[in-house]
């Protein structure tokens, strides 16, 4: 990667990237995290601004990387709430973008949707030739109507829409989450394809791996399943738990025990699922784990699930608990998605698109086959060494990157 040159002084220094980051810690969200380093390790000198979770500073160094926090929004529901929250995550941003343009100056904002009103603070430094780099990691337009359905505003959909457009035309480079955000991204967006690399997620695989100590929850007694990620009312874990019903009641398998990690403002209705279908004493909700807890975790089950169903945002985003699943050699069953085959390919077990009888027997079957068990996870462990990991990604990233300082010269 080339060298960046100091506005009004005299040499070359590394290039100074500065990332916005508004709906997760930093660390927290792995994608941010792994880019981030990646620059660093690359001899950029990279600055993140973040929300503040209870416990952290202020102020910190992570592996290289400045973080800046400001306080984290109260969580908020309706259109009313939403713009309450990035309006004053917005304003926090900027003011702290401020003051580190002021003392470290930065040569580049690289923002992380959601939201994608972040473009806002990147056109303001545009103005006064910094680069823009939109880091396109969910559709957000999409993710609206998977949250809301029939009860979704079409006001606020053609907002989203609009939003996403004004936030790929002001990046000079748009960084992709796969093929199919590649060509929405020129369809709807208007992006011309040079201007846009795809850097998908992947495991570190350095953390995430088959010989991690795990956990003791089944005690060898139970077969474990188990759901790792985000608990949002899009994420399909209402759809798990339904499984986990004819599983349990209907199926007659008692011997089984389901852990759900993570966190999100779906989880206190998914408790009351799990009551209401007398499935609770079967599932251990953890909460929100440390990446190097939730590794441990899931490496003590037996079975992995992503049960996020089928509609215009799944079929076209890359689920990271799936490869994160695969890393650790773990067999995985989700619904038969377009990105989730590509991603798995051979080392998952597909059903039919949101039905949770059929989830419930693909669990069933497996947990009688230790021997396919022990197939798929080879496959997928082999597949993420050798295609999916981090390692490949970084590359693309870095391309991204020279991509972006070649058209500013």
């Amino acid at each position: 990667m080339r060298r960046a040159r100091k506005s009004g002084g005299a040499g070359s220094t590394a290039l100074r990237v500065l990332m916005l980051l508004e709906n997760s810690r930093f660390p927290g969200d792995s994608r941010v995290v792994q880019e981030a380093k990646t620059l660093v390790a690359a001899g950029c000198d990279v600055s993140v601004i973040s929300p503040r979770r209870t416990g952290q500073s202020w102020r910190e160094t992570v592996d290289g990387v400045r973080v800046y926090r400001f306080p984290a929004p109260v969580g908020s529901s309706g259109a009313a709430g939403y713009i309450y929250e990035y309006a004053g995550a917005m304003v926090a941003m900027f003011v702290i973008s401020l003051a580190l343009c002021i003392r470290r100056n930065f040569d580049v904002v690289h923002a992380h949707n959601p939201p994608d009103t972040l473009f806002l603070i990147g056109a303001i430094y545009k103005a006064f030739g910094k680069r823009f780099v939109f880091d396109h990691h969910d559709l957000a337009p999409e993710l609206y109507l998977a949250r809301f359905g029939n009860q979704g505003n079409t006001a606020i959909y053609r907002t989203l829409v609009q939003l996403e457009k004004w936030s790929c035309s002001f990046a000079d480079q748009v960084i992709a989450a796969n093929e199919s955000h590649k060509i929405l991204e020129m369809d709807r967006g208007g992006v011309p394809e040079k201007r846009i690399t795809v850097v998908r997620n992947g495991p570190d695989l350095d953390l995430w791996q088959p010989t991690v100590p795990p956990l003791e929850l089944g005690q060898g007694k139970r077969t474990v399943i188990a759901y790792g990620g985000v608990m949002g009312f899009q994420d399909g874990i209402d759809r798990l738990i339904k499984a986990l019903r004819h599983l349990i009641h209907d199926l007659q398998r008692t011997d089984v025990i389901c852990v759900i990690a993570g966190d999100g403002d779906a989880l206190p209705s998914l408790k009351t699922l799990a009551a209401d279908l007398s499935v609770d004493e079967y599932v251990i909700f953890t909460g929100w784990l440390e990446e190097e807890l939730l590794v441990r975790t899931l490496a003590a089950s037996d079975i992995c699930v992503e049960p996020v169903e089928s509609n215009s945002y799944s079929d076209r985003s890359t689920m990271i608990k799936i490869m994160n699943y695969m890393a650790l050699g773990k067999p995985v069953i989700a619904f038969d998605l377009p990105e989730h085959r590509f991603t798995a390919q051979d080392a998952a077990v597909y059903v039919q698109p949101n039905d949770e009888v059929a989830l419930a027997a693909a669990i069933a079957l497996l947990i009688d086959d230790p021997q396919r068990q022990n197939e798929l996870g080879s496959l997928g462990r082999r597949r993420v060494e050798e295609e999916l990991a981090w390692t490949y990604s970084a590359a693309a990233l870095l391309q991204a990157y020279q991509n972006l300082e070649t058209a500013a010269e």
